[in-house]
């Protein structure tokens, strides 16, 4: 897919399927072209990823048919443009709680390229763009998506708000974080974390917004929460998903043909 078709998907309610992907290896675009994801969630809050290896990363998924969705180091305006310059086609803002950064956000990746005044009265509604201007923002954007982690109770006690937003793409649970500020560390079956999931879903799906949660921790749970309304599916990444399924093999041939080769 590429940002525009990804865009049009979370917002009519079809599911759509990523892999978190943090390896820089040349060889990896094209294995994960040939699962058949129709996106990639690139990391650079939690990984050493610099500027020049996350442009051509970016570049040449988007050469293949996979939008990439870099998450920023912040929720910080200009972190988010640096990612579209780089070719990213959306961010992944963390940590957001107030209508401002959301705001801020908006201006960074749905109104560019406008900056400095003209930008800050388009967000507060005391100017509203020509139709000429309106028409090439549009188009200059069209394949640019925003989407925000809701990670803390405050932002889910302000989603309403937060929705109301313009622009807005897609809910993406940071799953730790999220049960850390609960309370609930880690307690994936805790009802607290499993009430907010669904808060977050339903109304996510009541605004025409993606939603989905980052989950490394087996599939049931993400099957539950597509049942739920989820579209939005960004299932583990390729660091945890090489080490399962090595971890899972040498313990299967370790059980069967023990350490000790036999005598020929």
């Amino acid at each position: 897919m590429n940002g525009k078709e990804l865009r049009d998907a979370l917002h009519t309610g079809q599911r759509v399927y990523g892999t978190m992907i943090v390896s820089t290896s040349p060889h990896w675009p094209q294995a994960v072209k040939s699962t058949g994801v129709d996106f990639v969630f690139i990391d650079t809050e939690h990984i050493a990823i610099d500027r020049t290896t996350l442009a051509w990363m970016c570049q040449t998924y988007r050469a293949l048919g996979l939008a990439p969705i870099v998450r920023i180091p912040s929720p910080d305006p200009y972190a988010a443009t640096v990612a579209l310059d780089n070719g990213a086609n959306g961010v992944v803002a963390p940590y957001i709680e107030t209508v401002e950064q959301v705001q801020r956000l908006r201006g960074a990746v749905k109104l560019r390229p406008l900056k400095g005044q003209v930008l800050e009265d388009i967000l507060s509604g005391k100017r509203e763009l020509d139709a000429t201007m309106q028409a090439y923002i549009d188009n200059r954007c069209a394949q640019n998506l925003l989407f925000i982690n809701i990670e803390s109770a405050p932002a889910i006690a302000a989603l309403d708000d937060l929705l109301a937003v313009p622009g807005i793409d897609a809910l993406l649970v940071g799953p730790h974080d999220l049960s850390c500020n609960l309370g609930v560390p880690e307690q994936w079956a805790h009802p607290r974390f499993e009430d907010a999931i669904q808060t977050i879903i339903a109304k996510a799906r009541a605004h025409n917004v993606g939603a989905g949660v980052h989950y490394w921790w087996g599939i049931e749970d993400e099957i539950r929460w597509g049942k739920a309304g989820a579209n939005l599916i960004v299932h583990a990444g390729d660091i945890g998903l090489f080490a399962d399924t090595l971890r899972a093999d040498l313990q299967r041939f370790r059980a069967e043909c023990g350490d000790v080769a036999p005598q020929l």
